[in-house]
């Protein structure tokens, strides 16, 4: 199996491990190694997390000249930018309570 037709089967996979059955089971019902059943699992909670997380997901490479944008992106880049803003402003206000601080010592504040 091709990492391109993981996402065909992926549903289909995650309803059979929620049901109790094995990687080794899923994968000789679809006629796939263990191994690609677990790498396919994996890829996915690690899409899923970093979706959780904020984190910006893009994928490799160029993108297509007429790509369409999905919901689900649209909202991930948002979260991103506004974690990165939020991280941004905890920088800078621990900035002035260090300057504030150090004012204060030297007799200047």
């Amino acid at each position: 199996m091709g990492k391109h037709y993981g996402h065909v089967i992926l549903e289909k996979v995650l309803e059979l491990k929620q049901q109790g059955k094995t990687h080794r089971e899923i994968g000789k019902e679809f006629g796939l190694t263990e191994k690609q059943i677990s790498k396919l699992v994996e890829r996915n909670n690690i899409h899923k997390r970093k979706i959780e997380a904020g984190m910006r997901i893009r994928k490799k490479g160029r993108p297509r000249k007429n790509s369409k944008v999905t919901k689900k992106e649209k909202i991930a880049e948002l979260r991103y930018t506004l974690n990165r803003k939020e991280y941004r402003i905890k920088q800078l206000e621990m900035e002035n309570e260090l300057l504030r601080d150090f004012l204060c010592e030297t007799g200047r504040g």
